[in-house]
């Protein structure tokens, strides 16, 4: 199978499943990919479907090509599930002395919500004390990027992102924080623009580190 290398050059490498793995977790590259991939038709077939249930006609002029937009949007917007998450931080970790935690904030995504198949995007921030490992620190908004790349719900796309920095990075402790606005809650529903979600994961080894990073990753002083 192929796929793209971190020196954006065409390699052969096996994939379970028939998984398409691109190497070191380039996401522009991966989206790129999905999107350029032919139409499939059943994808093409339920987006018919969907326009003739809410009433249209997809054989109107404006709507002819639609099947094909949404099905390459679609590709687009998912394409998480094409990168194999470990590449993404193999060869950017480091030894390091640093006793100090760490913090990335205000990662901003975009994702898209299981249960309405809407949009929903925002902030992430990450705090981490490293235990004589540090990653670099394109690598943490990669992270956050690949997870958003799914059908999601908010709580979970958090504690994926903390466990999978606390299982790779093995830190003194881990927090993540996310705030996001729903459409699911913005355009229909309850109707509220101005509703923030805001969820948070942390694994630390004792209960005050994991008050502190949370503390940390949330801004506060």
């Amino acid at each position: 199978m192929l796929v793209l290398n971190e020196e954006r050059e065409l390699v052969y490498q096996e994939a379970p499943n028939g998984v398409f793995l691109p190497d070191g977790g380039k996401m522009e590259q991966v989206m790129a990919w999905r999107a350029g991939q032919a139409p499939d038709p059943v994808m093409l077939g339920a987006v018919r479907t969907l326009l003739d249930g809410i009433g249209e006609n997809p054989e109107r002029e404006g709507l002819l090509d639609t099947p094909k937009r949404v099905a390459k949007m679609l590709r687009e917007v998912t394409s998480g599930y094409s990168v194999d998450l470990d590449s993404v931080i193999n060869g950017a970790m480091f030894e390091e002395s640093n006793s100090e935690p760490i913090v990335v904030r205000d990662i901003t995504f975009y994702s898209m919500c299981e249960h309405h198949m809407l949009p929903f995007h925002g902030k992430a921030h990450v705090a981490y004390l490293p235990s004589g490992r540090v990653v670099g620190l394109s690598k943490i908004p990669r992270v956050v990027e690949i997870f958003a790349r799914r059908l999601q719900v908010q709580e979970r796309m958090t504690d994926q992102v903390a466990s999978f920095l606390y299982d790779k990075l093995e830190p003194r402790g881990v927090a993540v924080i996310v705030e996001g606005v729903h459409f699911c809650a913005v355009m229909r529903g309850v109707g509220q623009p101005e509703g923030v979600m805001r969820t948070q994961a942390a694994k630390a080894e004792s209960e005050d580190l994991r008050r502190q990073l949370l503390s940390l990753a949330a801004g506060e002083r």
